[in-house]
């Protein structure tokens, strides 16, 4: 078994059945995992340590459903760290406590009895939330928008992000739908955010679903919900993240991963403003903003067999395209500077400083993979580095060849290198590296190239911190 991804979990659960099951499985994720049976019990341990992840029951006096404690306990711990990632565990009453739930800040929610999968799946996203968090500051992706005085998280000054900022301000206090469209690494997600905290519903929730991280068999239960017996694993109600984002912001990133068959189903949602969980027979109304983002080339888009374009008049009544950073280069010395600072800051190190060469070498880069790679770029160079000040090698760019004369004779390629690290947790993190770099972050294409899924690229990135 490989290490752990994360340090440390705490779940509260009055069921020494359930304690005992999760403190078992949980231990593929976490180092640490602390199992007790009521809040008072767990509050000292999450003082002493700052969990990455804390599971919480909703019901603990015997005999009660109404998850009034649960709830209760949920409004302390997040008045004790506004940032702190909670996980609901529910069981009676399952929708409407799941619902209430996050309204009140809880990341997600799990149903017993749970599915192994599922419950693995929902723990790991919301510890890399966690860890998100801890990144930017508190400032991370999260289920609910920053704070109305929080600034901006999006970077530059450039003409071309002068009309990305126009846009927001003009769509962000309406209703309507907003697509976001552009490369992978320029800052979709925080396009959404930005949209959210702007918007006239920046005091409700704001789910994001990553529709490219699951898998096409659960995207129906996950969006839609579903009703105990809809299928064979369903032994409880499951609210779906349209209807948790009842009143708030609904998210759709990786809009294109949208299978053909669900398309219809969500534009209905669109339309008629209501949805129907699986297995049910009457619909539930619902009231949203949806935004969508993607990373597909607009021919792709628009082409029929791949995405319905009723679906996409719906979703793009306002559409919002990123530009690359090749495109807005203006804005990297302000990227630079920042991101040396924030993991300067992060890591305990001086703030260093750029070499002539360096400067030149970060400002002439391409950045195929956009924000994500220069920040990534940076972030590396600051660890590694020995020396005061940044120089070119220490950024593991590779800089575009001179042309070459049409007489000149070009050398014969080198010889595949020997690998002299045999360590499979360091070799695979090299490989997944590679793979991101090659095909500039693209995730479809990394993932084409190692032989994985995009769900499991993005375990392997966030195992290894890529």
């Amino acid at each position: 078994m490989s290490d752990p991804e994360f340090e440390f979990c705490v779940v509260i659960d009055d069921d020494e059945d359930i304690l005992m099951a999760s403190r078992l499985l949980l231990r593929r994720l976490f180092r640490d995992v602390e199992a007790v049976r009521g809040p008072e019990e767990a509050l000292p341990l999450i003082q002493a340590r700052t969990p990455d992840v804390v599971l919480l029951d909703a019901n603990f006096a015997r005999g009660a459903t109404d998850a009034s404690e649960g709830l209760a306990w949920l409004d302390k711990l997040l008045a004790l760290d506004p940032e702190m990632v909670v996980v609901m565990i529910t069981a009676h009453g399952g929708v409407q406590v799941a619902v209430s739930a996050m309204k009140r800040g809880a990341t997600d929610f799990v149903s017993k009895p749970w599915s192994n999968e599922k419950l693995l799946a929902t723990v790991r996203t919301a510890a890399s939330l966690r860890r998100s968090r801890k990144a930017v500051g508190g400032k991370g992706v999260a289920p609910v928008s920053a704070p109305q005085g929080s600034a901006s998280p999006l970077l530059g000054g450039s003409p071309a992000m002068a009309r990305v900022h126009s846009l927001i301000a003009r769509a962000a206090p309406t209703d309507a739908n907003v697509l976001v469209l552009g490369e992978n690494g320029t800052g979709k997600e925080l396009v959404a955010r930005e949209l959210h905290r702007q918007s006239l519903r920046a005091d409700q929730v704001m789910l994001t679903v990553d529709l490219g991280a699951i898998s096409e068999d659960l995207i129906d239960s996950e969006l839609f919900g579903h009703v105990k017996g809809a299928f064979t694993d369903a032994r409880t109600d499951r609210v779906g993240r349209i209807q948790a984002a009842d009143g708030g912001t609904l998210f759709l990133d990786e809009i294109g991963n949208l299978p053909l068959r669900l398309q219809p189903k969500l534009l209905t949602v669109l339309e008629q403003r209501q949805v129907t969980p699986v297995g049910a027979n009457k619909p539930v109304p619902v009231n949203i903003r949806v935004i969508a983002a993607t990373n597909l080339p607009p021919e792709k888009l628009r082409d029929e067999g791949h995405f319905r374009q009723d679906l996409l008049f719906r979703l793009n009544t306002v559409e919002i395209d990123l530009p690359p950073l090749r495109e807005r280069r203006e804005d990297v010395p302000q990227l630079i500077e920042h991101y040396l600072q924030h993991y300067a800051k992060r890591y305990g190190r001086p703030v260093p400083a750029l070499s002539p060469a360096a400067r030149m070498l970060l400002l002439e880069h391409d950045w195929p993979g956009n924000v994500r790679a220069l920040r990534h770029a940076l972030e590396r160079a600051v660890i590694l580095a020995r020396e005061d000040a940044l120089e070119p090698e220490d950024f593991s760019l590779v800089r575009a060849m001179p042309r070459i004369a049409p007489a000149a004779v070009v050398p014969p390629s080198p010889a595949p290198a020997v690998l002299d690290d045999l360590n499979l947790e360091r070799v695979e993190r090299r490989l997944v590296e590679e793979a991101l770099k090659k095909h500039g972050y693209n995730i479809s294409l990394a993932a084409n190239e190692l032989g994985l899924s995009r769900a499991a690229l993005y375990r392997r990135m966030e195992k290894h911190g890529l």
